[in-house]
């Protein structure tokens, strides 16, 4: 995979991790984490055991915003890092 480079700065980076933070106290994630399901792996994990990840990282421009949020385990968000997610498994 080639390296990228990010153009956003890292008080861009705070804001959106903030709103982030906000999103994750909505009744919107409670219910979107309640199946259990991580986005990437498709296992049923308990709802404590679910991350939540950026479709597009913060680092590559994305936002926290309900379209780009996603339930994932563990695992798998510490693997995807910064990459997108058809970058994954390349």
């Amino acid at each position: 995979m080639e390296p990228f480079w990010s153009d956003v700065t890292d008080e861009e980076i705070s804001r959106e991790r903030h709103k982030a933070k906000e999103l994750k106290k909505s009744a919107w994630w409670k219910n979107k984490r309640s199946s259990g399901i991580c986005y990437y792996c498709r296992n049923k994990f308990p709802v404590d055991e679910l991350t939540m990840d950026h479709l597009v990282p913060l680092v590559r421009g994305g936002k926290s915003v309900k379209e780009n949020l996603v339930p994932a385990c563990k695992k798998c968000n510490s693997e995807k890092k910064h990459k997108l997610p058809f970058e994954v498994n390349q």
